[in-house]
C-alpha cells in the first residue's frame, strides 16, 4: 500500500472531488496518491497502474477514472488489455459528462468515443499507448480481444450513460444543461434542493454506487464471457429483489417495464392471454393525474415516437397483436371545478361503467389509482372487494401504484384480490426515472405458462424483463434492459434505506414535512394550497398520511386568479435554474441562484373557465432516509436543513415572482449544476 504521507500531495480540490463524488467509489478500497519524484498519480496497491498527469490539470479526474475503473476490472477477472480499453472508453465518457476539456495528448483515446465501435486497427493503436500505463508486464491485445470489445460496444459505458437507454427520448441527456427530459440527472447533484418524488428526482449517491456496482459487475462478466448473457442474470436478480423486499406471496411474478406506462401496456397483454375472443372495456380513474400516455397505452396503442426498445413508431397508431376494439371509459375524480368528487358518486360512475360493459358482452378492466398525481385514492378497498366478488370472472383490477405511496401490506391486498399492480422505483422511492414494474397475483403469473403475448409488444419488452418460466414471452426479442437494470438497482438500495427507517420516525417526519408546509403557506398569501381528502385506508401506517402538496400561485397576493399551466411551467423551469443574473442585490442573487427541482405543475380546471397549474412538493422515500450527503448529521439536525431547504423553494418561487418580467425576457434554462 502507498505511504499515507504522501496523500497531502494531492492537488486538494482533486482529491476532495475524488472522495466526495459517487462514480470514484472504487478508490475508497485502493490507495492513490503521487509517486515520490511527484509526476505521477498513483492508484493500487504494489503500484500496478501509473498514469502521468499534469499536477492541478482537471484531467487527472480522468486518468484517476481510468485507473480505478481499469483496475476494478482486472480484480473481477477481466484480462488486462480489454479491462484497460473498456475503463478508457468509460473514462472518456466520465469527461465528457463533466465537460473537461482534453488535450492534444488524449488524442489516442478520442477512438473510443463515438457510438459507433472503432476498427480492429484502432483498438490494437489504442492499446499501444494505454499500455504503458500498466507496470506489470502485461501480453498484446489478442484479435478475439478486438472482435470482444466491438460485440460489446453499445454495453461498455458510464452508469449514467447506460441509465439513458431502454426508456424514451425523455431519458436522453441534453447537451446544453446536461439534464434529462425531467429536469434531473442521473449523475448525483447533491447541491439542488429536491422535493420532486411526485414527478422524478436525480438519482443519489447512495443510488449511483449501487446502480454502478452492478454496471461493473455485468461488465467484467460479459467481457469475460465475451456474450451478454450477464444482463438477463441481472434482471432476473433485480426481480427477486423486488418480490423479496415487498414480500409478495409465493407464487407471485415480477415483470420489469421501462416505465409506469410501460407497465400499463404489460397489464393489457396478459389480458389479452385469457381473453382473446372477448372484446374489452377499459375504465380509468382520472387519466389527466396519471402519465399523459396512460389513456393510448389502455387501448394497446403506441403512446410515444419511440419505445423502450429503440423501435420508431407513430404515437396513438395500434400495436400489432393487440385487440383493436378495446373500449375506453374515463371517470373523473374531481369536478368542472376542480373539486374532489364524492366517493359515493365515483363509485356509482364506475359501477354503471362496469354493467354498461358487460351488457354488451365485454370484459372489463378496472384501473385502481393509488396514487394520483396529487394524490387522490379511488376507490376503497372495501368497494374493490364488493365488486370482484359480484362480477368474479368478468372482471379484471390494475391498481395503479406508481407513486409507490404505500407500505408492503397494501400491495399485499391488492394482490390477494388477483389484482395486477403497477409500481415504479422512481416516484417515491426516489430512483432514477423509468423503472417500473408489473406485480402479478399467482393465478394471473400461471398465465404466462401458455399463449404467446401480442407481438408488438416486442418493440417495448425483451424476454429477460419476464421470469425465464414465462412461455407466453417466448416471441419477444432476447436479452433485457440494461438501463432499467441499472435504475432499478438505484430505486431498491433507496428502498432498503427506507425499510430501515422506524414507523414512529417516519410518523415524526411526515408531520414535520406537512407542518412546515403549511406554516409556510398560511405565512405568504401569494400561494393556495390545495385541500386533499383523508386516504381512506383500512388500517394506520405511515402511508395513511398525505405526502404530496399541490400548490398554486397567485398572479397578485390580492387577487384570486392563479398562474396558468404555461406560466407554472415557465416557474417550475426556472426555479431548476440559476437565475442570478436577473438580480442585483448579493442576497436576492444567492437565492435566486438555488437549483430547486420539484414536481411539475398538473392543469386542472378553476372556477372562471380556464385552467390552474398547480406545483408539487413531495416527500420522498429520501426525506425519511436521509440524503447520503447529510449522513454525518443526526436525525433532528438532518431534518433542521431538510426543512430550510423546503423554505428556500417558496422564498425563490416569490422572488422570481416578483421579477417576473425581467425573468421572462432572460428565460433562464435548467442546468446540471
Amino acid at each position: 500500500m502507498l505511504a499515507s504521507a504522501i496523500r497531502h500531495c494531492l492537488p486538494g480540490d482533486l482529491e476532495h472531488f475524488i472522495e466526495q463524488d459517487a462514480a470514484f467509489w472504487p478508490l475508497r478500497t485502493i490507495s492513490y496518491g503521487f509517486s515520490d519524484d511527484i509526476d505521477r498519480l498513483v492508484i493500487g496497491a504494489g503500484v500496478p497502474v501509473r498514469v502521468v498527469i499534469p499536477i492541478l490539470d482537471r484531467s487527472a479526474l480522468v486518468w484517476a477514472r481510468l485507473a480505478a475503473e481499469w483496475l476494478a476490472l482486472v480484480s473481477h477477472g477481466v484480462p488486462a488489455p480489454l479491462a484497460g480499453l473498456a475503463a478508457a472508453r468509460i473514462a472518456i465518457q466520465f469527461a465528457s459528462s463533466e465537460s473537461i476539456a482534453l488535450s492534444g495528448s488524449w488524442r489516442w483515446m478520442i477512438a473510443l468515443q463515438g457510438d459507433a465501435p472503432p476498427a480492429p486497427a484502432e483498438i490494437v493503436a489504442v492499446w499501444h499507448t494505454l499500455r504503458h500505463s500498466w507496470a506489470n508486464p502485461v501480453p498484446d491485445l489478442a484479435q478475439h480481444d478486438c472482435q470482444t470489445l466491438i460485440n460489446l460496444w453499445p454495453l461498455i459505458g458510464t452508469a449514467e450513460t447506460i441509465m439513458e437507454t431502454g426508456g424514451d427520448v425523455r431519458l436522453l441527456r441534453d447537451p446544453q444543461s446536461n439534464l434529462n427530459g425531467y429536469g434531473c440527472s442521473h449523475r448525483p447533484r447533491p447541491w439542488a434542493i429536491t422535493y420532486a418524488s411526485s414527478t422524478a428526482s436525480s438519482i443519489s449517491e447512495r443510488g449511483y454506487e449501487a446502480a454502478d456496482r452492478i454496471r461493473l459487475r455485468a461488465t467484467a462478466e460479459m467481457l469475460i464471457s465475451r456474450n451478454r448473457h450477464a444482463l438477463s442474470n441481472e434482471a432476473n436478480q433485480i426481480r427477486r429483489s423486488i418480490a423479496r423486499s415487498l414480500r409478495l406471496p409465493a407464487g407471485s411474478a415480477v415483470v420489469l417495464a421501462a416505465s409506469g406506462t410501460d407497465c400499463e401496456l404489460l397489464a393489457l397483454a396478459i389480458a389479452h392471454l385469457s381473453t382473446a375472443d372477448c372484446p374489452l372495456t377499459t375504465i380509468l380513474l382520472a387519466p389527466e393525474e396519471t402519465g399523459s400516455g396512460v389513456p393510448m397505452a389502455a387501448v394497446g396503442k403506441h403512446f410515444a415516437i419511440d419505445t423502450a426498445n429503440g423501435h420508431d413508431v407513430i404515437k396513438e397508431a395500434p400495436i400489432a397483436g393487440f385487440r383493436d376494439d378495446t373500449a375506453l371509459v374515463s371517470i373523473p375524480l374531481r369536478d368542472e371545478k376542480a373539486e374532489v368528487r364524492p366517493r359515493l358518486d365515483i363509485q356509482a360512475d364506475i359501477l354503471e361503467a362496469i354493467e354498461s360493459a358487460l351488457h354488451r358482452g365485454r370484459k372489463v378492466i378496472l384501473h385502481v389509482l393509488d396514487l394520483s398525481k396529487t394524490g387522490l385514492l379511488a376507490p376503497t378497498m372495501s368497494f374493490l372487494r364488493d365488486i370482484c366478488g359480484r362480477y368474479a370472472g368478468h372482471i379484471e383490477i390494475i391498481v395503479d401504484a406508481c407513486q409507490m405511496r404505500m407500505a408492503p401490506e397494501r400491495l399485499q391486498a391488492y394482490l390477494a384480490l388477483g389484482a395486477i399492480v403497477q409500481i415504479t422505483g422512481s416516484k417515491f422511492l426516489t430512483g432514477p426515472p423509468f423503472a417500473g414494474a408489473a406485480l402479478l397475483p399467482p393465478a394471473i403469473a400461471k398465465r404466462l405458462s401458455t399463449g404467446r403475448l401480442p407481438a408488438g409488444l416486442n418493440a417495448y419488452s425483451s424476454r429477460g424483463d419476464w421470469p425465464a418460466s414465462a412461455f407466453a414471452a417466448q416471441n419477444l426479442p432476447s436479452g433485457a434492459n440494461y438501463g432499467l437494470i441499472l435504475r432499478w438497482s438505484a430505486a431498491l438500495a433507496e428502498l432498503r434505506a427506507f425499510a430501515k427507517v422506524s414507523n414512529r420516525r417516519k410518523a415524526l417526519t411526515i408531520a414535520r414535512f406537512k407542518a412546515t408546509i403549511e406554516g409556510i403557506i398560511q405565512g405568504h398569501r401569494i400561494f393556495i394550497l390545495q385541500p386533499s381528502p383523508v386516504l381512506e385506508r383500512e388500517s394506520e401506517g405511515w402511508d395513511t398520511a398525505r405526502t404530496v402538496f399541490s400548490f398554486a400561485v397567485r398572479r397578485k397576493p390580492d387577487s384570486n386568479e392563479c398562474l396558468d399551466p404555461s406560466e407554472m411551467r415557465r416557474l417550475y423551469h426556472w426555479l431548476n435554474a440559476d437565475c442570478s443574473e436577473a438580480f442585483e442585490d448579493p442576497s436576492e442573487r444567492t437565492l435566486a441562484a438555488r437549483i430547486c427541482h420539484i414536481g411539475q405543475p398538473v392543469s386542472l380546471p378553476n372556477s372562471y373557465g380556464g385552467k390552474t397549474g398547480w406545483l408539487r412538493v413531495s416527500a420522498g422515500a429520501r426525506l425519511f432516509s436521509g440524503e447520503p450527503s447529510h449522513h454525518h448529521l443526526r436525525f433532528e439536525r438532518r431534518m433542521d436543513r431538510e426543512l430550510s431547504d423546503l423554505r428556500i423553494i417558496f422564498d425563490k418561487i416569490i422572488l422570481l415572482r416578483n421579477k417576473w418580467s425581467s425573468l421572462s425576457a432572460l428565460d433562464p434554462r435548467p442546468s446540471y449544476r
